[in-house]
């Protein structure tokens, strides 16, 4: 089974699209899916869109009245994937954003490299659709710099993207390693990288997949904020190791 986790806030124009994308997609390539959906307190008309499509999708939907944030809403997410798993050594968990930026033609070659034998899939953005915005473009070139050595070891090419495919035993792991501590500290990209280095603590192969971003599709401003992102990365500099567990298995 393969868990599509995707975190949204106010996504009412995209998220019923992305969905079907994906249930083309996935319907092609001849998998098990579900696709796991948090909505996090929006105010858009997002809880109506889904709502009509857990009529024709495998799709769960969770809530919370109050705003989580994108990492938190992604750990519950991840948590609710790894209860759900019946084979943690087989099926797997995929981290997806709601705005439709990513594409999820992208699924199948992450799926691919994972039954290759990888136990985490990182997309690496390889080109831009649409024109991204300046702030998103200024953090991409200066995010490794503010990260600096602590990149030196890092399995792949670009521990920003969140748009990756974990084995679930992988991330069972990570959180019996933590016991009651969150799954993720920091947000934004920080949280990616932080994810990242939990997981490979636990993963026997790292691989990479490249992938595009669309942003000409978009249907609101982004909220992609520079500063706070290269400030929460300053915050995790020196504290990812990229080191695998002895007991990988």
């Amino acid at each position: 089974m393969i868990y599509i986790t995707i975190p949204v806030h106010n996504e009412a124009n995209t998220i019923g699209v992305l969905l079907w994308k994906i249930r083309n997609v996935m319907g092609e390539f001849g998998r098990d899916y579900e696709i796991l959906v948090l909505d996090d307190a929006s105010t858009d008309g997002t809880g109506d869109v889904l709502r009509r499509y857990r009529r024709s999708l495998p799709l769960r939907v969770f809530s919370s009245e109050e705003r989580l944030g994108y990492a938190k809403a992604l750990e519950r997410l991840i948590r609710e994937a790894v209860e759900r798993a019946p084979y943690p050594k087989r099926d797997a968990i995929v981290t997806l954003q709601g705005d439709f930026t990513e594409h999820p033609e992208n699924l199948v070659p992450l799926v691919k490299t994972l039954e290759g034998g990888a136990d985490v899939v990182a997309g690496s953005l390889i080109e831009i659709e649409g024109g991204a915005p300046l702030p998103f473009r200024f953090a991409r070139w200066a995010a490794p710099r503010v990260l600096g050595a602590s990149l030196k070891s890092c399995p792949v090419s670009d521990p920003f993207c969140s748009f990756r495919i974990y084995r679930v035993i992988v991330l069972k792991k990570a959180l019996r390693a933590l016991g009651e501590a969150p799954l993720l500290q920091r947000r934004g990209w920080a949280g990616n990288v932080e994810l990242l280095d939990l997981a490979v603590h636990h993963a026997r192969r790292v691989e990479e997949v490249g992938l595009g971003l669309r942003y000409d599709i978009r249907t609101r401003k982004s909220r992609f904020r520079t500063i706070p992102t290269l400030r929460e990365l300053n915050r995790i500099r020196g504290k990812v190791s990229w080191t695998p567990e002895k007991d990988v298995a």
